[in-house]
């Protein structure tokens, strides 16, 4: 059975492939059109799949797209009508779209694909599962367990918010759901709106900006029952319900009505770009606390529901790392399993496995050891050949380094300098996540590296924190974390004794001090509430930088280094070594290793480009 699921029109568009149930491979559109979240149609990351799977869209059975526009578009008719008068402008606004593109979306996609290859347009079979069971199958069928619990969470698919399903074999069956206006996703987007960064895209900013909140004060307590008397009632179930008379979302075309959240919160929606203050990071820290309590009741009630000892999640919600750590410290299961492209990129996944094992009823086979994401690691890969090609077009200067084990060392060497290093290898991860194939490393224990990553490599604010990669087996010596976090998808505190001692007055030390004073051993991935957004790095999945981080701790005695994804502000991951290498030459990385392949920065030509990367890529 061979079957191509796709996601697209919204946010984040991908493929992926599955032949008899395997994941073949898995890509967002956005790392080939360098459009940083692309909504297009996945048309390069379907043909890199096809490709990948070696058949042509006359050999797929189905195609599988991950939710249900007629269903999404009776929701947002119900809504306006709901609504109305009010969003009439909105209304006016998205219709032609629909009328002409959304609710015709088989036709558009037998048109997306001839730009592919022509195929025969009858056999093709087309399947729409729900959004949410889309997030549920790409969570529950890649993960390694045969019974779970499933938690979905996000803004809106067709209806649904968020739901609790219980998946066994081959099958999973709906056991709860939240349904549109009310939703977790578009509560925190709201915030994320208004605390000036932009929604589908800064969500993780905001999370990164929560720890900055000062412990305190007494406007942490007063944002938590403000947000609670007026914007959200949280039910002991974790279902909630939103106050609309605040949120614009429904029927406009912002997420929250700035007047009336200025004179709840005392201030107004902060602009991009402008200085954050000290009460923007305490309404960041509030809304993270809340956020992370509805998370929390909903997993308990998941657990109650099914009775499952596993639990699986998806969902945009699913990325929030802090509200997930919480669920693993809370040992309400025994094994938690979340989906690596929790977002709608996953769904594409997804929705190929709803239509594997639901519709067509194949059999499962369940590993029990592992899940079957493969690291993650689904996008394309280069080899030496083409990477040598690649470079030289760019006259390049390169050294390759044999065999591995020298490279590793050399590498290892370089970074314990105080070097930063691209590292480019094998297939290119699945998700936002960078898991040591397309990263930019340094060392943990520099304590001038965050702020050196942040301001001469990525380009990026300077509150943004860092994760680090451990080796999966010294894991417990550096952080208070249970089990494994391969996808970085758990925050954990750094372990006492890692600690330094903190001043007195350090929560009301202005945001930047807090962020530059000493705090740990591994100061740069070390955020200033003393937790750590963690990857643990296995040697089956990625033997690779497992090596590298292996010959790091040979010799420095430390097993942690810096991992944060290869790319600058605005711009997608880079995919291909040519990317590689624009992304090396346009910041101060000092080293890029491209496969076998080490690139002094040094050594190499003068880089000049004929437009600017500052304006090629908008900021995020």
């Amino acid at each position: 059975m061979k079957i191509l699921g796709i996601s697209a029109f919204y946010h984040d568009s991908a493929a992926a492939i599955l032949v008899d149930g395997k994941i073949i491979a898995a890509a967002q559109e956005e790392r080939f059109s360098r459009i940083k979240h692309d909504a297009a149609f996945p048309v390069n990351a379907v043909k890199f799949c096809l490709r990948q799977a070696g058949l042509s869209i006359d050999d797929i059975d189905a195609i599988a797209f991950y939710d249900k526009p007629l269903l999404k578009f009776e929701r947002l008719l119900e809504t306006y009508y709901g609504f109305a008068p009010k969003g009439l402008f909105s209304f006016i606004k998205s219709m032609p779209v629909w009328i002409k593109e959304k609710l015709f979306l088989k036709r558009i996609i037998r048109e997306e694909l001839e730009k592919i290859e022509s195929f025969d347009k009858q056999k093709i079979k087309f399947l729409f599962p729900e959004h949410h069971l889309s997030h549920s199958a790409s969570a529950f069928f890649s993960s390694p367990f045969e019974e779970a619990a499933i938690l979905t969470i996000d803004g809106v698919g067709e209806w649904t918010t968020a739901s609790i399903s219980r998946g066994k074999g081959n099958t999973i069956e709906l056991v709860k759901e939240l349904r549109f206006p009310h939703s977790v996703g578009l509560l925190y987007s709201a915030f994320t709106y208004f605390l000036g960064f932009k929604v589908n895209s800064g969500e993780y900013k905001l999370m990164g900006l929560a720890p900055y909140g000062n412990p305190d004060s007494p406007d942490i307590e007063k944002f938590v029952q403000q947000i609670k008397a007026h914007l959200v009632d949280i039910k002991e179930d974790g279902s909630i319900c939103l106050n609309q008379e605040y949120f614009n979302y429904a029927v406009g075309l912002r997420m929250a009505k700035d007047e009336r959240w200025k004179n709840l919160f005392g201030f107004p929606r902060r602009e991009e770009e402008e200085e954050l203050q000290q009460h923007h990071c305490n309404l960041g820290y509030a809304i993270q606390l809340v956020t992370e309590e509805i998370v929390l009741k909903m997993a308990k009630e998941a657990q109650r529901l099914t009775g499952c000892e596993n639990l699986c999640m998806a969902g945009g919600v699913a990325l929030n790392c802090v509200a997930n750590g919480k669920i693993e410290r809370a040992k309400l299961f025994k094994q938690l399993f979340i989906q690596p492209a929790s977002g709608d990129a996953g769904g594409a996944l997804g929705a190929a496995q709803a239509a594997n094992y639901i519709f067509f009823e194949q059999p499962r086979i369940v590993s029990n050891t592992e899940d079957d994401m493969l690291g993650s690691y689904l996008g394309p890969e280069f080899s030496d050949m083409d990477i040598a090609l690649d470079l030289k077009k760019q006259k390049a200067v390169i050294e390759k380094v044999e065999p591995f084990d020298v490279l590793a060392t050399k590498v290892a060497a370089l970074i314990a300098e105080g070097n930063v290093v691209g590292w480019f290898q094998g297939r290119m991860e699945f998700g936002p996540r960078a898991l040591g194939n397309r990263s930019i490393l340094g060392d943990a224990r520099n304590e001038e590296m965050q702020k050196k990553l942040n301001l001469k490599i990525k380009y990026r604010e300077g509150f943004r924190p860092f994760a680090p990669s451990v080796l999966a087996e010294d894991a417990k010596a550096y952080f208070d974390l249970d089990g494994s976090s391969p996808y970085m998808l758990l925050v954990a505190p750094i372990t006492q004794q890692r600690r330094k001692p903190l001043p007195e007055n350090y929560n009301s030390l202005p945001l930047f001090d807090r962020l530059y004073t000493p705090r740990s051993d591994l100061q740069s991935i070390t955020h200033i509430d003393f937790s750590a957004r963690i990857q643990t790095v296995h040697k089956a999945t990625n033997p690779r930088y497992y090596r590298l981080l292996e010959s790091f701790k040979q010799q420095t005695g430390c097993s942690v280094i810096v991992n944060t994804s290869f790319n600058v502000r605005g711009e997608p991951p880079v995919c291909t070594p040519t990317e590689a290498y624009a992304c090396f030459m346009r910041t101060e990385m000092d080293y890029l290793v491209v496969g076998d392949f080490l690139l002094d920065k040094k050594k190499q030509p003068v880089w000049s480009e004929k437009e600017n990367w500052q304006t090629t890529f908008a900021k995020d």
